[in-house]
């Protein structure tokens, strides 16, 4: 008679570490650094930074902020370019959408900053477009 051989298939599990990629605040520009401020000071709402310095090369980051309506949004936007051109006299190359609000985007070449409504910003969705791109820890107090 043959022997019976027992076979298993018992798999050897491995643990695969996904790496959580972020940057720190400490290491952004002052540029950057007070234009997270400023969009917290006018109580910008889900406020996130991304680090595009390893996958792109139009610009370092994104600020992405939103705004309850209209009128912050355009508060926000106001905020960010008064205080970046009064305390390191930093212009942005171009501003996009203010007038309608719905997104703002402006552009100082190394970052940009994108302010939505709500709505718009669940619609375009950037922070899942760029899921790739490093999220910057942005302290609890800012």
């Amino acid at each position: 008679m043959e022997e019976l051989q027992e076979k298993t298939l018992k798999r050897e599990s491995v643990l695969i570490e996904i790496e959580q990629n972020s940057t720190p605040f400490a290491e952004l520009d002052e540029n950057v650094q007070l234009a997270l401020r400023c969009a917290s000071d006018k109580k910008a709402v889900n406020l996130t930074a991304l680090d595009l310095r390893e996958i792109a090369s139009f610009a370092e980051f994104f600020i992405i902020a939103s705004g309850l309506n209209q009128r912050q949004v355009q508060a926000i936007s106001d905020e960010i370019e008064e205080q970046l051109k009064k305390q390191l006299n930093s212009r942005p190359v171009r501003i996009e959408g203010y007038t309608s609000a719905e997104w703002v985007l402006m552009d100082y070449g190394d970052f940009i900053v994108h302010i939505f409504e709500k709505e718009a910003r669940e619609f375009y969705d950037l922070e899942r477009l760029w899921r790739d791109a490093k999220k910057v820890e942005i302290p609890a107090d800012i």
